[in-house]
């Protein structure tokens, strides 16, 4: 490599997962968002700042929001929206319950057994009609996002740079976010078909990816 390549700087933007406190780094981004706007103008995006952004649950679901393009090529969502799209949105995608309480704690032991209290109906219609048809290498930058697949009881990391030599992770963004928000005992597994290089069907069944890393570049 030349000095060029050794001195460049690559800015990556990570975001871990937190169920409804997603919140929290949303309201970050939107200050960051528009402090950006204040250097370089109005349409300023957060997109167009980070080589990467990473983001495991509720983290994937904001870097799919941040990275995602609408019909013009710009991102789908501007930051200072994602924090009002969790106080409308969130009561509907994660549920409240009283994990703090003693009965809380039992109940989620018998979520366990039981299987998903939710069926994640809402969450999957809600990511279909935003993100439609696009396909994780139609991202807006280079995107991060961990899952775990149960049925090889290992992870699997959706990467825009992998997708050269793994063309069957080249999933609907709307799969990928319903997977990495899979949170055990709240939302079944998310089970999706891609096509690998060859033509054939290679299957996932994705969960949380909090069970892989929930901070993604970690």
């Amino acid at each position: 490599q030349n000095s060029a390549d050794k001195d460049k700087l690559i800015t990556v933007l990570s975001i871990d997962g937190g169920g409804v406190r997603g919140i929290i780094p949303a309201t970050i981004l939107a200050f960051l968002g528009e402090e950006f706007k204040k250097l370089d103008g109005p349409e300023a995006r957060i997109a167009d700042y980070f080589d990467v952004v990473a983001g495991t649950s509720t983290g994937g679901l904001l870097t799919v929001m941040l990275t995602a393009p609408d019909k013009n090529g710009r991102p789908l969502f501007d930051a200072k929206e994602l924090a009002q799209f969790y106080i409308d949105e969130s009561p509907k995608i994660f549920p409240q319950n009283c994990r703090n309480s003693f009965f809380g704690k039992i109940g989620t032991a018998l979520r366990m057994v039981r299987g998903p209290k939710y069926n994640g109906k809402y969450l999957h219609a809600l990511l279909r009609r935003y993100l439609g048809e696009t396909k994780l290498d139609g991202t807006l930058t280079n995107v991060v996002i961990p899952t775990f697949d149960i049925a090889y009881l290992q992870p699997t990391i959706f990467s825009s740079f992998q997708l050269k030599h793994s063309p069957a992770k080249n999933a609907l963004l709307s799969d990928i976010a319903i997977s990495t928000s899979a949170a055990p005992t709240f939302f079944p597994a998310h089970y999706f078909e891609t096509k690998d290089d060859k033509g054939e069907p290679r299957a996932f069944n994705l969960v949380d990816g909090g069970l892989a890393a929930n901070n993604p570049v970690s």
